[in-house]
């Protein structure tokens, strides 16, 4: 009966309901011949968004960068199967309690060493030590008509000012 009237309203029902010895909120709305339930959150419970996100830098998405994540989104669009998922957690936590309850003694599993992990800073120190021991390089001149390619870093440098004609290095043009 309260499905029915709840459904023919288009309502949901709030409610209490006690789980893992705690009272939450629970959200009850029809579906088909029975009621599904959403457990909501106390108010105390809930972050404000602005504690995560206002300190996070507008960033200018090109076009390019969203046709790529399009593309890539695209690529694993899938239907969600549930049967695929397993629950790990569970699935080990029954393997504990099942070797404790046959007399195993319990302990910390060791972690899966990795053959391939390479030490960043030995890799940093090998490539120092291999570029100290070649003869340097002599740099590469711009080729005719080729121009340095300046971009303003957000947050960087914004208040100086900028090189008047006189000041610019000699010998350098300007495009036309």
């Amino acid at each position: 009966m309260i499905r029915e009237t709840i459904r023919s309203m288009d309502m949901v029902a709030i409610g209490r309901v006690v789980l893992t010895s705690r009272e939450h909120i629970i959200r009850l709305e029809p579906l088909e011949k029975g009621l599904m339930g959403m457990l909501l959150r106390y108010p105390y419970e809930v972050r404000n968004e602005h504690e995560y996100f206002d300190d996070i830098q507008d960033v200018p998405v090109t076009k390019e960068m969203l046709d790529l994540a399009r593309h890539i989104v695209n690529q694993k669009t899938a239907d969600f199967e549930p049967e695929k998922f397993e629950d790990h957690y569970e699935q080990a936590l029954k393997e504990i309690v099942d070797a404790k309850l046959s007399g195993k003694t319990i302990g910390p599993t060791p972690r899966p060493r990795a053959d391939n992990v390479v030490n960043l800073m030995d890799a940093l120190r090998q490539s120092i030590a291999s570029d100290t021991s070649r003869k340097p390089k002599k740099p590469r001149k711009a080729a005719a008509g080729q121009k340095e390619m300046l971009l303003p870093i957000d947050g960087k440098g914004g208040s100086e000012k900028k090189a008047t004609k006189s000041e610019r290095a000699p010998g350098r043009r300007k495009a036309g």
